[in-house]
């Protein structure tokens, strides 16, 4: 690693050449130029749907039509602003763009269609011009975003868009954020270089191909020549006396001035940055499916559950019969099962094994084959049916209908403890467990007998916690009910 060589002037000159391109168009703008393309797409739109029916509307009745595309555009300006349409990144996502932009236009059909209805006054317009309307300004904004989404991805290529940034401090905090900004393709960012005022030889000429120019007198030098637009220091927080100084130094200056992350708060690079008062705090976790998605859960549960209940009731009847038939013993098994926050409860299953074999303590899963499965076990546990009596656990409280199913606390994975095979074992206690999973739906069910095995439920369970929704749960409700008509891995 070299020292600094050349004169800070010499350094001065080859950043002057390097950064001699400057940004002619800010980002921002080009969002307005689309914002207003896309308004006139939707008056567009409208125009075309008017002409194609213009035989059976009648002329007189035009100025109330164009008012009313005129409506209809300004409210999906509205619309599309609250959905993000007009996010920065959404401009270089295809699919993004697509999703924001014909939501927002369906949310204001939708307002359109409510708006006429209570107003009374769809009546007065025709019903082929809005379909047509609605169809045609779909397609137009489709094709318009695309375009504008290629359009706008040539431009970031080609720099046009982008910022030139310093970074003040050239150690490993200074090394890791030009990392992470070279990594990040969604930044509009031309790193210009380092800049570092000490001179005892810690400092390189090059930090991974990017030359360090100088001192806070040379990196004001070159704001003063409009070389620079943005400035960010890279200095360990707990050095408040040095980053005071040079703060001082380049406050004085027209550019933006941001502070990087301390060197560990690289490792939470990627978790949202909120204000507590007035002090900006990373949150590292917030608690899952809490506030008004915990009461929305639960609503869910209990509607469904009672949904449930009143439709297969005869099969709980007729199954109970048959445990109690088929062999002496309860005709319920109660074992404890950890759920959330790690709280001990009792899961209740319709017993499916011989009463004198029933384990609470060690567990032993079942394997294929088992000899304790009773007969009318082996049916209800290949068919799911012993899983029923859950659903009181559900309008208990202790469970959800779809979640992470809940393990023994014994129970293990190749011999050894779940907990010891994967250490965030624990983190799908953080909602209530289900009857019925992601993992399960997926097809990872029965037997742990690998560590494979359990990595995979522990992978499924955690993206299900963290992208719930109800749609999500209906839809591995729907998955589950065929895993029970073509179940595998059940015994």
């Amino acid at each position: 690693m070299n020292e600094i060589g050349p004169p800070a002037t010499d350094r001065l000159k080859a950043a002057e050449l390097q950064t001699a391109h400057r940004s002619a168009v800010p980002i921002d703008l080009v969002i307005f130029a689309v914002r207003v393309l896309e308004f006139l797409t939707v008056m567009a739109a409208g125009i075309l749907a008017l002409n194609f029916w213009s035989d059976r509307i009648f002329s007189g009745d035009t100025p109330v039509y164009g008012r009313s595309m005129l409506a209809g555009a300004l409210i999906f300006a509205l619309v599309a602003e609250i959905m993000g349409a007009y996010d920065v990144d959404c401009h270089f996502s295809m699919r993004k763009s697509w999703e924001r932009v014909l939501g927002s236009w369906l949310v204001t059909g939708l307002f359109l269609v409510t708006i006429g209805f209570l107003l009374k006054v769809s009546e007065e317009f025709s019903r082929g011009w809005a379909i047509s309307w609605f169809i045609a300004a779909g397609v137009m904004l489709a094709g318009t975003r695309a375009l504008m989404t290629l359009w706008i991805r040539r431009l970031k290529g080609q720099g046009v868009f982008n910022s030139r940034v310093a970074i003040y401090g050239a150690s490993a905090q200074g090394q890791k954020l030009a990392n992470y900004i070279r990594g990040n393709s969604k930044l509009t960012i031309s790193l210009v270089g380092f800049f570092d005022d000490r001179r005892d030889g810690r400092v390189p000429v090059l930090v991974d191909d990017l030359p360090v120019f100088g001192t806070t007198d040379d990196l004001v030098a070159m704001i003063r020549d409009d070389l620079i637009d943005q400035v960010i220091v890279a200095l360990p927080w707990s050095a408040e006396a040095r980053i005071q100084q040079v703060v001082q130094k380049l406050a004085l200056t027209p550019v933006r001035i941001r502070l990087a992350p301390d060197l560990a708060n690289f490792a939470f690079a990627a978790r949202p940055l909120v204000l507590l008062g007035d002090m900006p705090v990373i949150t590292l976790f917030e608690r899952p499916i809490s506030g008004t998605d915990a009461i929305v859960k639960r609503a869910e549960d209990l509607i469904l559950t009672v949904g449930i209940l009143l439709f297969i009731w005869p099969i709980l009847l007729l199954a109970a019969l048959a445990v109690k038939l088929d062999s002496p013993g309860p005709v319920f098994f109660r074992q404890p099962r950890e759920g959330f926050n790690n709280q001990r409860f009792d899961v209740l299953k319709f017993r499916s094994m011989t009463h004198d074999e029933c384990q609470t303590d060690t567990i032993e899963q079942a394997t294929r084959g088992d000899k304790r499965v009773t007969r009318v076990g082996r049916f209800i546990r290949a068919t799911s049916i012993d899983e029923l009596p859950q659903l009181l656990n559900v309008l208990k409280g202790d469970m959800s209908l779809v979640g992470p199913r809940p393990h023994a606390p014994s129970t293990k994975a190749a011999g050894r403890p779940f907990h010891e095979v994967v250490q965030t074992y624990a983190a799908r206690h953080k909602v209530k467990p289900g009857i019925t999973g992601w993992a399960q739906a997926c097809g990872w069910r029965g037997e742990t007998d690998t560590e494979e095995k359990l990595v995979k439920r522990l992978e499924h369970d955690l993206y299900y916690i963290e992208n719930w929704s109800v749609t999500f749960d209906l839809y591995i409700l729907v998955r589950t009910a065929f895993a029970v008509i073509f179940p595998k891995n059940a015994f």
